[in-house]
């Protein structure tokens, strides 16, 4: 938990135990930061797509919420988007990442790396 921040009690976004490993682990790995930020912007063939980053701050739009120990800050612009969405860690073959199980989505591109609301 982050000292000072006022942390919402309804999730916009959870994480499976899978995800919350890894993220841990990549923070810990980072040595610093309050935790991770998830937004959207536009930008693929389908209009939007994820971003996933470290959070060094919160901005006075954000919104921040805590899933699995690990501190999530999303813009409130984003959490339209995002809210309702489990992030996964899969592994296929010898690939590995990320997954948005997103219950907003109405279409993806072919290629996965954008969607529609």
């Amino acid at each position: 938990m982050v000292e000072g921040l006022e942390i919402l009690s309804d999730m916009g976004v959870t994480f499976t135990d899978s995800a919350a490993r890894h993220i841990k682990s990549f923070l810990e790995k980072r040595g610093k930061g309050i935790g991770l930020r998830l937004a959207v912007r536009t930008t693929g063939c389908s209009g939007l797509a994820y971003v996933l980053e470290f959070a060094d701050e919160v901005a006075a739009n954000d919104e921040v919420f805590q899933d699995n120990d690990i501190t999530v800050i999303i813009d409130r612009k984003s959490l339209v988007y995002l809210d309702g969405t489990e992030l996964d860690f899969t592994r296929e073959g010898l690939n590995e990442g990320f997954k948005f199980n997103n219950p907003n989505v109405k279409d993806e591109c072919g290629c996965g790396e954008s969607f529609t609301i």
